[in-house]
């Protein structure tokens, strides 16, 4: 864990308690995505939030076999590279998603997809290096 800088101890005083992203992705509040990150073309670790996880890569019941996990996990990674490159001079981007939550047996088959718009933000981890976190902006 980080030690608290000073500075910001004679100003606010002492840190009480600290949340770290590793604790976060131990308890299951982030999902450590960096393994596939990369080879969608990210260099620094990668984690989304549960509701990322759940609202985009997340597949409903009855929906194997026609979509699967790591297709879906893939399209929002691509996604993100994308509209991170284009924003390279921000630390965060909002970016937009498309997902069709349709089985192939439903007769409404023809529905557009939904528009979503998680956040690529670039932040420091733990011991203060860069990473990238995909949110919703109620994760925040």
């Amino acid at each position: 864990m980080p030690k608290p800088d000073p500075g910001n101890a004679a100003t606010f005083g002492p840190v009480l308690s600290a949340y770290t992203r590793t604790q976060a992705i131990e308890d299951g509040i982030l999902v450590d995505v960096s393994d596939t990150a990369r080879e969608a073309g990210f260099t620094i670790p990668v984690a989304l939030t549960r509701t990322v996880w759940d609202r985009l890569v997340a597949l409903p019941e009855g929906y194997r076999g026609f979509q699967d996990e790591r297709g879906r996990l893939w399209d929002v990674l691509w996604m993100a590279h994308y509209y991170a490159r284009r924003a390279s001079n921000r630390d965060r981007v909002t970016m937009c998603v498309l997902v069709r939550n349709i089985r192939k047996d439903l007769r409404d088959s023809n529905r557009a997809p939904r528009k979503h718009f998680p956040i690529v933000a670039i932040g420091a981890g733990d011991a203060g290096e860069p990473v990238v976190t995909i949110m919703f902006a109620e994760d925040d």
